[in-house]
């Protein structure tokens, strides 16, 4: 795959004096230091507690799903191998494994797993395989914290048919519905609806419990349901408009939780800031072949209604005021774990997920994804500036490749972050965490390039996974079908 002159290949830059050159050249400020530390003495290998939480180091593995459960939500072997990766990655911090649906309209795809009685003992085998994975790679399970995230997926829910879209939205999005195509009399959902969802996150998290996890993430990020609640600016009743009442959900939520289950803890991945949703220009573009992406943004649209973290007169731009608040609303909810991401995978991807190579339904880069990794990590150093009470976990580090323990180890050393998560990293190379606590060089032929093939495939209605590092999917007919799939609908390079 041709690179653009304009944006390097980071698997091109040889060293971490090349990569601190390359910064340096590209205006792109990130924390970074030339020389790892390893063992006891390693900033990433520390230990850290807070209040009743400890954790042995400062990897976490972020919540992944692989589109690979069974029609009624169980888990199948492709899921247990991608979560025995995840114990065997030695990270101390497992933010939820995947999202879990509490019901069956709340699935994201016919695949997703499901948490109701009958799924349960599957979900704590998945955790109880986790765990001995860890034990077997680490020797103990001393500072493991295992979670359960718990999402409905709104308005993007399919849980029937890939590409059968049942959205279930809170608001009208001018933007978001044309693209779903969706009609002017869509319903919304109601405010008695939505305390049945509430009443559905009581369920899980009991389940959670009982299933052996240590926590549950109430998911508030990337275009699902919670997240949609804290840009509901536009909705009315109780679940809408003010930020009172944009936060009733989680509010609702986190109150029967702490009645019905009081020794669960509880986490929140939280999109920080999102941005409006982008598009392949279309002057630059031909069949088969998108262009950068743009953002979408018609006059009309101005002041932006739609968004959180997002700064309404020009909305390319964070804004940081009620990112703040919602913290300090976590915080007077004894809520200590958030995990920050930002934006969505389904309208701007590059904000979310920085890649060099997009998936087939996506668009070219709009800048050097150093910048969107920049921006991420800027981003969460702000706001642990102001809550250093709270763990916070960072988004975007895997677009680093060779250098990320370089930015990892200066990120938590400087304060700006207290774990760092991990994603597509460990879906062919698990061992990364051991690896660069040991300070073992790492092993390059795993190392993720950001090729997108484990978004593609699941666009196509395969399952998630890494297809041109990992065995256990390169040498699939899952692969097969992929290739062939890349070959009629080329997938846009740079």
């Amino acid at each position: 795959m041709a690179q653009p002159p304009h944006i390097p290949s980071i698997g091109s830059l040889r060293d971490a004096d090349a990569f601190a050159r390359h910064l340096l050249d590209a205006g792109i400020q990130l924390p970074f230091d030339r020389q790892l530390q390893s063992g006891a003495a390693s900033p990433l290998g520390r230990p850290l507690t807070c209040g009743r939480i400890t954790l042995g180091n400062r990897f976490a593995i972020h919540p992944m799903e692989g589109w690979d459960g069974t029609a009624d939500g169980r888990p199948t072997g492709l899921t247990e191998l991608r979560w025995r990766n995840f114990g065997r990655s030695g990270a101390k911090l497992i933010w939820g494994g995947e999202a879990v649906a509490v019901r069956h309209e709340g699935r994201a795809n016919p695949h997703q797993l499901l948490i109701n009685e009958s799924t349960r003992g599957d979900l704590a085998r998945l955790r109880e395989t986790l765990v001995a994975a860890h034990r077997e790679a680490t020797g103990s399970d001393d500072g493991l914290l295992v979670g359960l995230q718990l999402t409905h997926s709104g308005r993007y829910c399919q849980p029937n048919a890939r590409l059968r879209h049942e959205p279930k939205i809170l608001y009208r999005h001018p933007l978001l519905d044309r693209r779903l195509g969706l009609p002017p009399d869509y319903p919304v959902l109601t405010d008695g609806h939505i305390r049945c969802l509430i009443e559905d996150f009581h369920r899980a998290a009991l389940l959670a419990r009982d299933a052996g996890f240590g926590f549950v993430d109430i998911k508030h990020c990337h275009g699902y349901l919670g997240h949609e609640f804290l840009s509901a600016h536009t909705r009315d009743g109780d679940y809408g408009g003010s930020f009172e009442n944009r936060t009733r959900f989680l509010r609702e939520i986190v109150a029967g939780i702490r009645t019905t289950v009081p020794d669960l803890e509880i986490g929140v991945r939280l999109s920080a800031f999102d941005m409006v949703p982008f598009r392949p220009d279309p002057q630059r573009s031909t069949p088969g072949r998108p262009g950068p992406g743009v953002p979408e943004l018609p006059p009309e649209c101005l002041p932006y209604r739609w968004g959180f973290g997002v700064d309404a007169a020009n909305p390319l731009q964070p804004d940081l005021t009620e990112p703040l608040r919602f913290l300090a609303l976590l915080r007077d909810l004894d809520i200590r774990l958030v995990n920050l991401s930002a934006g969505s995978p389904y309208y701007n991807p590059h904000i979310q997920r920085p890649a060099l190579f997009p998936p087939s339904d996506g668009y070219l880069p709009p800048e050097d994804p150093l910048v969107g990794v920049a921006r991420q990590i800027a981003v969460v150093r702000q706001l642990k500036q102001q809550f250093p009470e709270l763990i916070l976990v960072g988004t975007g580090y895997t677009y680093l490749q060779d250098f990320l323990p370089h930015v990892a180890q200066a990120a938590v050393a400087g304060g700006w972050v207290d774990c760092v998560g991990l994603g597509r990293m460990v879906l062919a190379y698990p061992e990364f965490p051991l690896d660069v606590i040991a300070g073992r060089p790492l092993a390059r032929k795993r190392i993720c390039r950001t090729f997108s093939d484990c978004t593609t495939a699941p666009r196509n209605g395969l399952p998630s996974g890494c297809y041109p590092l990992d065995n256990a999917y390169k040498a699939s007919g899952f692969a097969a079908r992929l290739k062939e799939i890349k070959k009629s609908d080329p997938q846009p390079t740079p």
